[in-house]
């Protein structure tokens, strides 16, 4: 859904007003339109109170997503980082996160680059998306990485074997994205009436065959959801936001009421046994479809290669 400047900046100081400070953009949004509302929003926010999160890294040409690439290369890094700057009318940005992974540029060159501009005071912290765990490693030897941004969500739970210990082992807050599925624990609409032409149907898990498989989790969900007094897209928020102090899952909306439910969820406290019976609610074997759209799912956990100078000496 496209929304006008003045309705996505409404959202944005109602969620600020609302003690929400942490906010989320890339240049790809858009592309570069989300950054730019975003920078306007700010102009009528105190910065000092305001976490801000953007990504570089996919390249889309001609609005095609269906063929974008990946460039991790330094000077690529620097540009992009000058360019969302001037976008987002700011000075500097609070957490940079390289979107998703070059496979074909060694991360220590990556990372040396995105040290450069903290050296410089153009970026706070460093992050990474869609990261492997040895290119989590590696990256975290060259400069401290403060936040890994991957999918999780009461129905995507592929990252809790290696990734989450990793991430704790090395003090690195985990940002979940898409906590509600994609939209679909988030009410009735989407898994009963979702519109034909909209482009998340041709998501794996949302094409008519596989959302008639799956709307049994909502149901579940949905169902659980009555014994704590919440709604579901509250408890699958919960779920996630339970999972650890360290865990900051970023639900985007395109509505106030919406954006006031998500932080309703905040309130919600699940024990152990509690966690493990929503969990239980959505077996993930049971899950049609794969969890990213096909075109990208050689972007999922890449890996790069060794710098050269690691070749030479082995």
């Amino acid at each position: 859904m496209l929304l006008s400047d003045e309705d996505g900046i409404s959202i944005i100081e109602e969620a600020f007003n609302r003690g929400i400070t942490f906010f989320d953009t890339a240049d790809v949004y858009g592309p570069h339109t989300n950054e730019v509302l975003v920078g306007k929003a700010l102009k009528k926010l105190p910065r000092e109170k305001v976490q801000l999160a953007t990504k570089f890294g996919i390249v889309i040409k001609n609005s095609d997503y269906a063929n974008a690439s990946v460039n991790g290369k330094p000077e690529y890094v620097r540009s992009c980082c000058e360019a969302s700057l001037k976008r987002l009318g700011v000075e500097y940005i609070d957490l940079y996160y390289q979107h998703r992974i070059d496979s074909t540029v060694p991360i220590e060159e990556t990372i040396g680059e995105l040290k450069k501009l903290v050296e410089e005071g153009k970026v706070k912290y460093i992050g990474l998306s869609e990261a492997s765990p040895d290119t989590i490693r590696r990256a975290h030897a060259i400069h401290p990485i403060t936040a890994v941004q991957m999918e999780w969500s009461l129905w995507t739970r592929d990252i809790e074997e290696e990734i989450i210990p990793l991430c704790r082992e090395l003090g690195i807050a985990v940002v979940p994205y898409s906590p509600l599925g994609r939209g679909f624990f988030g009410g009735k609409a989407v898994v009963e009436s979702l519109p034909s032409e909209t482009n998340l149907r041709k998501h794996p898990r949302f094409t008519e065959e596989n959302v008639e498989k799956n709307k049994v989790f909502y149901i579940r969900i949905e169902n659980l959801s009555k014994n704590y007094g919440c709604t579901s897209a509250q408890l699958a928020l919960a779920w996630v936001l339970n999972q650890g102090d360290d865990v900051v899952p970023i639900p985007g909306t395109t509505k106030i009421k919406n954006l006031i439910d998500n932080i309703g969820a905040l309130k919600i406290k699940l024990a152990k046994e509690e966690l493990k019976e929503i969990s239980d609610a959505v077996p993930i074997n049971e899950v049609a479809g794969n969890r990213s759209f096909n075109f990208r799912q050689t972007f999922k956990f890449a890996n790069t290669p060794l710098p050269k100078n690691a070749d030479a000496a082995t």
